[in-house]
Parts: structure tokens; C-alpha cells; sequence
């Protein structure tokens, strides 16, 4: 019998074989361009405008005023110790966490430690525990006046530390509270990328004679960063915008004596929130945000060029 043709296919069937992949899409599509999208764009526009409290109807196009006011305006005073505290805290804490938490990773991944596990599950608890209660938790714990730290402090005759209360305080109280939220992650991190590593390469390191800090400087650290980098790169970004931590612990304070648009730990985010729901400048809040997310794309990108943490190797 002679093989029978295929049938070519209608016009119906083509158009429905088209449309078909971006119907199973649509619910994913519909939720990003409402959720995402729409105000995305919308804050775009707004940032162009002089919407807020004084112009809630009668706003207009003002083009770049917004951002000629927070760079080289009145809000410039307030914009940049605010965005250089940012930058070093995103910097500073990343760093921290990521220290203590390969030095506990290089402990744990001790083959000869049995109790390895159970202190790698009690690590790992700050990490489980919702973040808000944890840094509430942490507001109560830094009071000064009847706050559990300070009592332990006076048990010894040490004088009560204001940790919220005094501006140099309130942003060590902000890295040590983030270091508890945040070393479990760059523990569990580096515990991982330990593992990866090659064991034929230690091998090698004990033939030449390498000692403990030979292995971890030129076997270790390099293997290691390569795996990690990348995530280095997301927290820092995280950092760069991590509202709940100023909101939550210090809520911004304690007040700077200049102004009274930001307080002495409040950082890009939290700024942008006070702009926007105090004071209402809702065209120079939007302003701010996409300020933020330039400055946070420029700054990731730069990193990502520099250490090529994305790039395949072969």
C-alpha cells in the first residue's frame, strides 16, 4: 500500500497551534502586567509630575524637576548622607554575614565533628523564624531602659548601651541585628559550595606540602568564590533595599538635628516610604525609586563586569 500523504493543516488548526502556548501563559502574564507593569509604568509617569498633597487634581508635567530637586535641589542635603549610609550598610553587612558565615561553614564541614549536624540545625534557626517577629523581638531586646541586653550588661556593672537611642549605636544595632537575620543563609551558602569543591585539589595541595592556610587561600577561597559570587551579588541588592530592618528596628531614628525628612538610619527605602506616605511628594518619591533602581542596577552591573560572576567558564 502506498503511504498516505500527511494532511496539511487548516488555517484554524495553525492560528489555534499559535495562540495555544500564550493562552496557558495568560494567567502568568495578566498577574505581571497588574501587579508589576502597570504601576511600574505608572510610577514612570508620575515621576514627571508634581503630584502630591498640594496637587492631587490639578498635578501637571514638570519634566525633570523631581530629579533636579533630589540631586541638586533643597532635597540634595537630605538624599546623599542618605544614600551613603545605604551604600555602606549594604556593603558592610553583606560582608559580615558572608565572613561569619563561611568561618562557620569551614567549622561544620569538619569531617571529624560529630555533633555537626545538630549545630548546623540550631545555626540555621534564625533563618526559619519570620524575619518581622525576629527584628521585633530584637526592638525589645535592645531597649535601653528594660531591654534584656542591657540587664545582662548591669549584672556585670557595665552601664546600659543606648543601642536605638544614640546614632552611631542604632547602626551597629542595624549590622548585628542583620547579621543574626542573615548568616544562616551565607552559612548554608558556603556549606554547598564546600562540598563542590574537588577533593582531588586537596589531594594535590597535601602532595606539595600545602599547610592549613595555603589550602584555604589558594584551593578553598578561589573554588569558593566562584560559586558564590553570584549570590554575593543578589544580597547585596537586597541589602541596598532592605526596608523592614530600618522600619522595624530603629524606624529611622534616632532624629537628625538638620532635617526632619530622615532620621539618622533611614536609608533609600525607608526615605522613598516617608516621602510617600508622610509627607506625600508623590512625584518626588516616584523620583526617588527609579533613582534607587538605577543606582542598584549600576552597582550590580559594575560588580558583575568586574568580578564576572555570570560568565560561563569553560
Amino acid at each position: 500500500m502506498a503511504a498516505q500523504k500527511p494532511q496539511r493543516k487548516t488555517r484554524r488548526q495553525t492560528f489555534v497551534d499559535k495562540v495555544r502556548p500564550f493562552a496557558y501563559l495568560s494567567p502568568a502574564l495578566i498577574t505581571i502586567a497588574v501587579l508589576s507593569l502597570v504601576p511600574a509604568l505608572w510610577t514612570l509617569y508620575v515621576a514627571f509630575t508634581n503630584y502630591g498633597l498640594y496637587h492631587m487634581r490639578d498635578y501637571h508635567w514638570i519634566g525633570l524637576g523631581n530629579f533636579v530637586e533630589i540631586l541638586t535641589g533643597p532635597t540634595r542635603k537630605v538624599f546623599l548622607p542618605v544614600f551613603a549610609w545605604t551604600l555602606a550598610f549594604a556593603i558592610g553587612t553583606t560582608l559580615i554575614n558572608y565572613t561569619l558565615g563561611l568561618v562557620l561553614a569551614l567549622l561544620l564541614n569538619n569531617e571529624h565533628m560529630r555533633e555537626s549536624r545538630i549545630y548546623r540545625t540550631l545555626l540555621i534557626v534564625p533563618w526559619a523564624l519570620p524575619s518581622t517577629i525576629t527584628i521585633l523581638s530584637w526592638t525589645g531586646l535592645l531597649n535601653k531602659s528594660f531591654g534584656a541586653i542591657n540587664g545582662m550588661l548591669a549584672a556585670i556593672s557595665v552601664s546600659p548601651v543606648p543601642w536605638l537611642t544614640d546614632a552611631t549605636w542604632a547602626k551597629i544595632s542595624m549590622l548585628l541585628v542583620n547579621l543574626w537575620l542573615g548568616f544562616p543563609f551565607m552559612m548554608t551558602l558556603s556549606l554547598g559550595g564546600l562540598q563542590a569543591i574537588p577533593k582531588e585539589l586537596y589531594e594535590a595541595a597535601d602532595i606539595d606540602g600545602a599547610g592549613s592556610w595555603p589550602r584555604f587561600r589558594y584551593v578553598t577561597f578561589p573554588q569558593l568564590m566562584s560559586i558564590t559570587l553570584p549570590l554575593l551579588i543578589g544580597s547585596f541588592s537586597f541589602n541596598f533595599n532592605n526596608f523592614g530592618i530600618v522600619y522595624l528596628l530603629t524606624g529611622g531614628g534616632p532624629p537628625r538635628l538638620d532635617t526632619a525628612l530622615a532620621g539618622t538610619t533611614d536609608n533609600l527605602a525607608t526615605m522613598t516610604y516617608n516621602y510617600t506616605m508622610v509627607y506625600q511628594r508623590f512625584g518626588l518619591a516616584a523620583a526617588m525609586g527609579i533613582l534607587m533602581f538605577l543606582l542598584v542596577g549600576t552597582l550590580s552591573y559594575v560588580q558583575m563586569r568586574m568580578t564576572r560572576a555570570f560568565e560561563e567558564v569553560d
